[in-house]
């Protein structure tokens, strides 16, 4: 199988957490199998991890060029394997992946958190006879369950995360190839290469975004959160609603302005937002110092404080609860408001200090993983500090979280800076009308052809999964007026669509 995300990205440890991938010079069976127990028990909700066999390490970084392991012991690694699995309970199957780096062989393990949690495994895979038992993740280090951390671990059977359970309600033609297929090539995960030759299940499933019995796969919650054009359809009101009070919702509420609903899958959910916050709510001004040249820049609001609090917003909500994301812009600070509330085993104290929020539970754990490695989010508990950071840096004052007993929703409110008052947040949208004319489906081909130039008609139609007729009509409307966003450029046998001046432009306003 292919790896979900990037090599180099595993071996550098980006977009992962460190604690999530260990490396290993050899292969030690009994020591890499405690570690595939506690990544697929995951204690810590982080979501599994890796174990990168053949790396040297010093000082938990992996020495370059990678060791390797030759060609055999890869091929006995791997028979190996098929035995050791079955001593791991309830049922368990690694996913493992040889990878060439540095000209060198190493194998990846691959173990996701399991879904029938918790796990064990004898405490020798190699010997005939030997007691199961139970391992977990402390800090990168595998150790034993014992007291009350073996009663924790086995509380977790009744606690999957709900972005990681099946749904029946989900069918693969709910699943947008288009999606999948931009999110592969962006990781630049090798799933990405030959997609078209392999149907959209399996692809899925090497993303272990599958679960359940052959005779009755279930799509994961989390396919549909991040790869279906319109979640909403199996998790009511998931949308983001924004509302401008120009004079304040306490001094004249009849003032206002409604946004248009913003939907889709959460990569688009959190762009789109942003792009509106960016263009319509933040300003700028420049300070002239008097004791020196140079001018400062000041903001009403610092981007990266928007930034982190809509990922916040979106990643860390309950897809359960029927309610929006709610964001109210007011003359003097922006609400953001999310449902539920923060976890349990985050203190009232550590809430009304508004600092580092450290969860042991994470409501959304995969989901979290599918953002880090669009680089949307660090998923290391420093979004709360980071926006205080950003806000300090600004010569802003602190955001405030607000929350009840019952931790029901999340309330953040960033203030304004001193002296940006009557800032008129009039709507601003260069490309309100392109917006409007453009549907979902035409959108994401355009993006697919925005991020593969001189891509043909034959490919589009492999990759996005829809019939002929439509990629010839969606070709044609964005082709023409009044869109005029792409064009064919060279031969019939060597060219391709690309990008026209305006549809260049309108894919970067779509990235900002």
């Amino acid at each position: 199988m292919a790896l979900p995300i990037n090599i180099e990205d595993l071996l550098n440890k980006r977009k992962v957490e460190s604690n999530r991938i260990e490396f290993k010079a050899g292969w030690n069976p009994d020591k890499i199998y405690h570690t595939i127990c506690a990544f697929a028990t995951d204690l810590e909700n982080i979501g599994g991890g890796y174990i990168l066999v053949g790396v040297e390490e010093e000082n938990g970084i992996a020495k370059r060029p990678v060791k390797g392991l030759s060609e055999n012991e890869i091929d006995r690694i791997m028979k190996e394997m098929v035995g050791y699995d079955a001593k791991i309970s309830p049922s368990y199957l690694t996913k493992v992946s040889p990878e060439e780096v540095d000209g060198k062989i190493i194998l990846v393990i691959w173990a996701p958190a399991g879904i029938n949690r918790p796990y064990s495994v004898t405490e020798s895979v190699v010997a005939k006879k030997s007691v199961p038992k139970f391992y977990v993740r402390s800090k990168s280090s595998t150790i034993e369950a014992k007291g009350e951390i073996l009663d924790e671990v086995r509380e977790l059977a009744n606690r999957v995360p709900f972005d990681e359970r099946g749904n029946e309600a989900i069918k693969i033609d709910d699943i947008s190839g288009v999606l999948v297929y931009e999110h592969l090539k962006t990781v630049k995960s090798k799933l990405a290469e030959n997609f078209t030759a392999k149907p959209l299940t399996d692809v899925l499933d090497e993303m272990d975004l599958l679960t359940g019995p052959s005779e009755n796969r279930l799509i994961k919650n989390c396919a549909a959160m991040m790869f279906c054009e319109h979640p909403e359809k199996f998790f009511p009101v998931t949308q983001v609603d924004i509302v401008l009070f120009p004079n304040g919702s306490i001094e004249n509420p009849d003032v206002m302005i409604e946004v248009p609903k913003i939907t889709g899958p959460v990569p688009k959910m959190i762009k789109e937002t942003l792009s509106y916050l960016r263009t319509n709510v933040i300003k700028q001004k420049i300070m002239k110092p008097t004791d020196r040249e140079k001018s400062d820049k000041i903001f009403n609001y610092p981007y990266q404080a928007f930034e982190e609090a809509v990922v916040n917003a979106l990643y860390h909500r309950d897809y359960q609860e029927r309610e929006p994301v709610e964001i109210t812009v007011e003359p003097t600070h922006i609400d953001i408001l999310s449902y539920a509330g923060p976890d349990r085993s985050i203190s009232a104290e550590a809430i009304k200090a508004a600092r580092k929020l450290k969860a042991r539970r994470y409501r959304n754990r995969r989901l979290g993983d599918f953002l880090k490695e669009l680089d949307l989010t660090e998923g290391r508990a420093t979004g709360i500090p980071t926006i205080q950071k950003a806000l300090r840096d600004n010569g802003s004052a602190s955001a405030v979280i607000e929350t009840d007993d019952d931790r029901t929703y999340f309330l953040m409110t960033i203030p304004c800076r001193e002296g940006f008052e009557g800032v008129d947040y009039a709507i601003n949208d260069k490309n309100e009308a392109i917006n409007e004319a453009i549907n979902e489906k035409e959108l994401s081909l355009f993006v697919l052809i925005a991020r593969s130039p001189n891509i043909k008609q034959k490919e589009l139609l492999a990759v996005s999964f829809l019939s002929r007729s439509t990629v010839w009509r969606i070709l044609k409307t964005l082709s023409s007026d009044p869109l005029n966003l792409i064009e064919y450029q060279g031969s019939k046998k060597t060219g391709g669509y690309v990008l026209t001046e305006k549809g260049a432009a309108y894919y970067h306003s779509l990235n900002q």
